[in-house]
């Protein structure tokens, strides 16, 4: 929970020293963009987590966490060799993508120079990713907020440097945010290995990799994971495009609303990969009937935390946008009662997140990846299309409409996990 957010505080400290750019509407439109383009770009890449911890998990509650950094190792082997296509290709195609996104020429200037400068971190952040997952499967999580704090805090200052022109560099505004996120992600990389080198060499880091046919199973288990990743960011950069078809306005609210919801869902996903590994574990030991209990007794507790993190959102959210950022009145108006929305329904949607991170656990990706792929597609946003630039219901309709469809996909995952067929997989 504190990683996921310390994450977010960094979201939300790059948006806020962004929103005190001149022309702030573009440069938080442009930074949503660019950052939803990026989340697309490195989605299939980040499944490696999951099945990470999936696989390292299974093997402590098995008896056998000599073997479980070894599906660390094949992890960051693929990631080496398969992330530099992605940026090669990605970087000479951006350009020519982004006029699909906006309109808005100052906008999708700035978006892709910052895309194309966050791409040089894809490598970096798909490892950070793989190294998570193995630090939550071994209960070292302590090593994944460590990082992250210091990640944030190289951010947070290479923000000052960059985007404002600060201790001699030169002002870059939605450039700097760019490479100074970059940098911190390759900086991450290099504190998550020396921690690796010095507490995972017994459980076998840089000592080989796992048999192929566990190569094989950590792929099968990266795939689906990484599919949905990959839907849900698409979704996402597809919701902001029609967000964008409304007004600049909307776009930049967009932005704001999803780092702002993010504060109080995190914590929320940090449960649902303490869950995660807690399933994993059980079910390594071969105890479904205690799996069973972790994933339930996690959604109270998320219910509670959550529901109480997001309760000022519904109680005083201007106040809180006002006290945050910098927002022009037209941002600052449509943005309000959208984010009261999330106040009243974020409890559901963590409650959902933890269920789905429980199935994860027990390796049950594909049915996740499904459910999640056909509620956001077809259902939210043909919606979203609908609800807001045809029948002119605006940003409040669309997340009233993204509060419907996360609660009734939550009510999906917790039939699942009701069912219990995922006690039968096997890792």
């Amino acid at each position: 929970m504190g990683g996921m957010t310390s994450q977010n505080v960094l979201n939300v400290v790059d948006s806020a020293m962004v929103s005190r750019l001149p022309a702030s509407e573009t440069a938080l439109a442009a930074v949503g963009y660019g950052g939803f383009s990026i989340f697309v770009s490195q989605a299939l890449l980040l499944g490696f987590s999951t099945s990470v911890q999936a696989s390292a998990s299974r093997r402590k509650g098995e008896g056998r966490g000599g073997e479980a950094a070894k599906f660390l190792n094949a992890a960051l082997l693929i990631i080496a060799l398969v992330a530099p296509l992605f940026v090669v290709v990605l970087f000479f195609r951006a350009p020519s993508i982004f006029p699909y996104l906006s309109d808005d020429v100052a906008v999708i200037d700035q978006a892709v120079v910052y895309y194309q400068i966050r791409l040089f971190g894809i490598a970096f952040l798909a490892m950070n990713f793989a190294f998570r997952g193995y630090w939550n499967a071994m209960d070292l999580a302590r090593y994944y907020l460590t990082t992250l704090v210091l990640m944030h805090a190289t951010n947070i200052f290479l923000n000052y440097v960059f985007i404002f022109g600060n201790l001699g560099a030169p002002a870059l505004g939605t450039a700097g945010a760019g490479l100074a996120t970059a940098i911190s992600l390759a900086v991450g990389s290099g504190i998550y290995t020396i921690i690796a080198l010095r507490n995972a060499r017994d459980h076998g880091f840089l000592a080989g990799l796992p048999p192929r046919q566990d190569i094989k199973t950590l792929i099968k288990l990266t795939i689906p994971s990484g599919f949905q990743n990959l839907f849900f960011a698409a979704g996402f950069l597809c919701m902001l495009w029609i967000i964008g078809q409304i007004g600049t306005a909307e776009a930049a609210s967009a932005h704001v609303l999803v780092n702002l919801t993010l504060v109080a869902l995190l914590p929320g996903m940090g449960l649902g990969l303490a869950a995660a590994t807690l399933v994993g574990q059980a079910l390594g030991r071969r105890d479904p009937d205690d799996a069973e209990a972790w994933g339930y007794d996690v959604v109270k507790v998320s219910l509670v935390v959550v529901g109480l993190l997001g309760l000022p959102f519904a109680i005083a959210p201007e106040a809180i946008l006002t006290t945050v950022y910098t927002l022009s009145p037209d941002v600052l108006n449509v943005t309000t009662w959208p984010l009261r929305i999330v106040g009243l329904s974020i409890a559901l949607d963590a409650a959902g997140m933890v269920f789905m991170n429980s199935l994860l656990g027990a390796g049950d990706a594909r049915r996740v990846m499904v459910v999640a792929a056909l509620f956001q597609w077809l259902v939210f946003l043909p919606g979203a299309f609908l609800i807001g630039p045809v029948m002119g219901w605006g940003i409040l309709g669309i997340w009233v409409l993204q509060g419907v469809y996360r609660g009734l996909q939550a009510i999906v995952f917790f039939n699942f996990w009701r069912g219990r067929r995922w006690a039968a997989i096997k890792i």
